[in-house]
């Protein structure tokens, strides 16, 4: 199978939105219309430092997605990247569909000067750590979320 990882198209909205619905679901979070709509406006916003890749098969269906944006680091006084989203069909994992889009987020970044790409993700997301633990460098940060009342 040939895997062709592009930037997300207009077309592209009816497979995207299936993915993140389904990535959603992964991570237990509730997906509405209003939220599709919010991040599709992101993605598409020329005055908006946020991106989509997707990798498609050679027939052009969507195989995974991959959102990411610049972020700043203020005691490097530069933009870095951060992934916020990455989801494969689940048929799909282990084909290499995750290892063409980090190439593509590679250059992405290189691209635009970034010196990394910083993420997060779920400690009991086994799978995907195993991946990452192979493609990056486990940080000694901790994550903490705050609730704003």
């Amino acid at each position: 199978m040939k895997i062709v990882v592009s930037e997300l198209c207009l077309q592209d909205r009816p497979e995207w939105e299936a993915l993140y619905y389904a990535y959603a679901e992964f991570y237990k979070v509730p997906m509405d219309q209003d939220i599709l709509d919010t991040v599709w406006l992101w993605i598409f916003d020329q005055d908006n430092a946020f991106y989509a890749l997707v990798a498609k098969d050679d027939t052009g269906c969507c195989l995974g997605l991959m959102h990411y944006r610049a972020m700043p680091s203020p005691l490097r006084g530069k933009l870095v990247g951060f992934l916020d989203d990455l989801f494969i069909k689940p048929e799909y994992r282990g084909k290499g569909v995750v290892d063409a889009l980090y190439q593509a987020l590679n250059s992405d970044a290189a691209d635009k000067g970034w010196p990394f790409i910083r993420w997060i993700t779920a400690e009991n997301n086994y799978r995907g750590r195993s991946v990452y633990d192979k493609l990056s460098d486990k940080t000694q940060w901790v994550t903490y979320q705050m609730p704003v009342e």
